[in-house]
């Protein structure tokens, strides 16, 4: 077997650097790991200008068509993320580049992650954190969650484990998705339902989709209008589901009573970022998934993936 190229062009806050899982790669080829985020989009192709494997530790490293074309030598891309979003999937099917992604594996983490945001949200823990830092005591109610509705959407790995957490609290739970079945209908125990009763009946909206063509902004300004006053929505997905703007609008009316939010438009999140003015909002940065038991999962996946590449076998293959 020829010996192969496998570039990390950017672990950084570190993830792989470290792990055993990237001793085993040692035998198909020279593996060069770069510890700091690429500067620039230059600096990040010269980084892997010989790669015939790229591992994306972070899915925030985009690949356009246009940095595919100029990488002659490569092969396949394996995927330390369930999203794929960060790539031009079209184009590499057309050049024959293999991509790979962890499928359902780190599911209960990302789910346990925004149930936590959730309850963070519900029980008002940026609010009373702040104030109590500040030297206030202003007690205020916060929100029972018990037989309140959860609507889920997105039934996927993350967004079943979701509905479980949801029923383990006594939460009345409701689904939408693009292909709804009956039997995780009755597996999940909830009931789906159109997109528009989820939307005004939920208490509670959890997001838990694939950012594609057909779900981006699929929460915009007249999904908020039908939202519930007072309703909680959580998103530990991807951004690009809810137009940020209109997001923006319903806080400012305080049509929404909070927001729990993994994900952002732009990350990091700048500093002047109007999100970051809301003492309704709870926020943490886009970690659902990082834990060391998250991470050590996403580095077996990642690197099962490029080994079954090597081997002839590929798996997880989404181009």
């Amino acid at each position: 077997m020829n010996k192969v190229k496998l570039v990390i062009p950017g672990d950084d806050p570190p993830q792989i650097t470290g792990s055993p899982h990237l001793d085993r790669l040692k035998p198909y080829g020279d593996i060069v790991l770069h510890t700091t985020k690429p500067p620039s989009s230059s600096a990040k192709m010269e980084r892997v200008q010989e790669a015939d494997i790229i591992i994306n530790c972070y899915g925030g490293t985009p690949w356009s068509k246009h940095e595919l074309q100029q990488l002659p030598n490569l092969k396949m891309i394996s995927l330390s993320s369930v999203g794929t979003d960060m790539i031009d999937l079209e184009h590499a099917r057309e050049m024959g580049i293999v991509v790979s992604n962890v499928r359902g594996e780190t599911a209960p983490i990302i789910a346990e992650h925004m149930f936590g945001l959730m309850l963070g949200a519900a029980k008002r823990c940026t609010i009373h954190t702040s104030q109590i830092k500040s030297g206030e005591w202003e007690p205020r109610d916060n929100i029972y969650l018990h037989g309140k509705t959860l609507g889920i959407i997105g039934t996927g790995n993350s967004g079943s484990v979701m509905a479980k957490l949801g029923n383990a609290i006594g939460m009345n739970v409701i689904a939408w998705t693009f292909h709804p079945s009956k039997d995780k209908e009755h597996k999940l125990n909830l009931k789906y339902v159109e997109f528009n009763e989820l939307l005004s009946t939920s208490d509670v909206i959890s997001l838990h989709l694939k950012l594609t063509k057909e779900s981006r902004n699929i929460l915009a300004s007249q999904q908020f209008a039908l939202m519930k006053p007072g309703a909680i929505l959580v998103n530990g997905a991807r951004a690009g589901l809810i137009d940020t703007n209109a997001l923006i609008n319903a806080l400012k009316t305080n049509h929404l009573s909070g927001v729990a939010l993994d994900v952002y438009d732009r990350e990091p999140i700048p500093p002047n970022h109007e999100l970051l003015t809301f003492n309704q909002v709870v926020l943490t940065p886009h970690i659902a998934d990082q834990t060391p038991e998250g991470r050590e999962i996403l580095n077996k996946c990642v690197v099962d993936n490029a080994i079954a590449f090597l081997n002839g076998t590929p798996e997880n293959v989404v181009a």
